[in-house]
């Protein structure tokens, strides 16, 4: 562990009798925000803890992941996630194909006509020509096949290249290719190459496992269905290879007379270039027009004397961050002995493991006190428990298979009607969903505050090993201020501070003459 030091999770408490609350305060928090948790300490936790009535009664805890990612963020695949981007020695100036198949590939037809593959890139690369594989014993090229390349969570082709006898493009060992509109892809970009045969029969192809990636030193990654690809329900035909593409890394910078077509980068946000000018996304197609080469932005870095000198630079940085890393273990070990709130679960502190790190309170929860209720929330939000309290005795909410939260569509409070329904899964970005098949997730629970009681969150603990985990009114799920409101997320620690200030002076965060 190059000498790290990680804190080591909370140990169950041992079996016996536990005090016992009424509700027990989940607030999931990122090791980093020290000045969110100092907030809550001086606001709504203090007034809680100082409360006659509430103080014997709730305990809050902060939900701390035991270990620090160990790759820097500048070198991870993603900001949300601790996968290192392994790129290693990439192959600059020179024009790259995707697949090299065995000496003795597929020849006949096979009974698919349509054919995908998936793949992430790395590092901003271009795709200069889309291909298609040859049957051994064709003299020429003898049929009618479609290339379709598909950007994640887009219905329409990036490009097309057909293929027939009078069109068969240049032949390159048994694939044949045409060449396509210059188009960037960006570093996250996720997309997907379709084999269509516009034939009656099927197309010459062949599984991913039986030819060879190359991958540019590590600037390209071909995804299958059980390492994160689009789940098989949502991906066109069959999973396979029925041809290629040719991609270059770019080593400088493409000449910035040319026009030149941009993809959309992957969190939707219009894409400055070196001219000034804004690169805006065309309707329904995920693509924009830029004038010239985009500069200065990370996704679209293309000079490659820089991506080098990263690389060049990853060992230094790892040892500063490593340092970083033990300095922010010993400030959390400091803050747990002082205040003696944080539950540190075993789990790498990072967005993508949110959900690891609630099922790993659920456990301690369960083993380590007694109690009726548990409220989840989060760092950034604002929280009132003695309004929470009041509604509980109002509701008496004492009885099994309670989940209390907001009401989706109307201003009511409900249990077992406290979600989000009809959810979008988001395909790329903070909160990439890839395998779970549906569209829309079920109904889910808003994360800025609900309420559950002790059988569910047992049952959730009984069973975390089996779960699977996705990405995850007076609850309110957006960052709004209602009169009355229990909670409300995504605010700063002085949003939160003055929200309090304005509770505390007309007992109405919201609206205060007295202000």
């Amino acid at each position: 562990m190059d000498g790290c030091l990680f804190l080591e999770p909370v140990a169950p408490f041992p079996q016996g009798r536990h005090t016992h609350y009424d509700v027990v305060v989940g607030v999931l928090s990122a090791r980093s925000n020290h000045e969110l948790r100092s907030v809550i300490r001086s606001t709504w936790l203090r007034h809680s803890l100082q409360h006659p009535a509430l103080g014997p009664r709730v305990l809050v805890k902060f939900i701390i992941g035991a270990r620090g990612c160990e790759v820097p963020v500048e070198d991870r695949e993603d900001p949300y996630s601790c996968r290192l981007l392994n790129i290693s020695d990439p192959v600059l100036n020179q024009e790259i194909e995707a697949f090299t198949f065995p000496e003795d590939p597929p020849s006949g037809l096979s009974k698919d006509r349509v054919v995908s593959v998936s793949f992430r890139v790395l590092h901003p690369i271009v795709i200069t020509s889309l291909g298609v594989l040859g049957g051994a014993g064709d003299a020429g090229f003898q049929r009618n096949v479609a290339v379709r390349l598909y950007q994640a969570e887009q219905e329409e082709a990036l490009f097309v290249a057909r293929f027939s006898p009078p069109s068969c493009g240049v032949q390159v060992n048994r694939l044949w290719y045409k060449p396509v509109e210059q188009f960037v892809l960006p570093e996250s970009f996720e997309g997907t190459v379709v084999w269509e045969s516009q034939d009656p029969h099927g197309l010459v192809s062949t599984d991913l496992h039986s030819v060879a990636v190359n991958d540019g030193g590590g600037v390209l990654r071909v995804t299958t269905a059980g390492e994160g690809a689009w789940p098989p329900e949502l991906s066109e035909g069959v999973e396979g290879v029925a041809g290629g593409f040719i991609y270059t890394i770019q080593g400088a910078s493409i000449h910035p007379e040319l026009p030149f077509p941009c993809v959309h980068a992957p969190d939707h946000r219009p894409l400055s270039v070196a001219s000034g000018t804004e690169c805006r996304a065309q309707q329904g197609t995920g693509l924009a027009l830029c004038g010239s080469i985009f500069s200065s932005s990370r996704l679209f870095l293309l000079e490659g004397d820089a991506l080098l000198q990263n690389l060049h630079s990853r060992p230094g940085r790892r040892a500063a961050h490593l340092r970083s890393l033990r300095e922010e273990d010993a400030l959390l070990q400091e803050e747990s002995s002082r205040h003696g709130d944080i539950v540190f679960v075993d789990v790498v502190d990072t967005y993508r493991n949110v959900p690891a790190k609630l099922l790993n309170f659920y456990k301690w929860t369960v083993e380590a006190t007694s109690f009726d209720l548990l409220l989840k929330t989060d760092d950034d939000c604002y929280i009132d428990l003695e309004a929470v309290f009041a509604r509980i005795a109002l509701r008496t909410l004492q009885g099994p298979s309670v989940w209390w939260g907001k009401r989706t569509g109307g201003s009511s409070l409900s249990v077992n009607l406290s979600f989000r329904l009809n959810w979008a899964v988001d395909r790329t970005g903070k909160w990439q969903e890839l395998e779970y098949p549906s569209p829309a997730y079920p109904a889910f629970a808003c994360g800025s505050g609900y309420v559950v009681s002790r059988d569910i969150v047992h049952w959730l603990a009984s069973n975390a090993d089996r779960l699977k985990t996705y990405q995850d009114s007076l609850w309110l799920c957006e960052k709004t201020c209602e009169t009355g409101m229990l909670s409300s997320p995504q605010y700063s620690p002085r949003e939160l501070a003055d929200l309090w200030r304005l509770k505390e002076l007309c007992d109405d965060p919201c609206q205060c003459e007295a202000r």
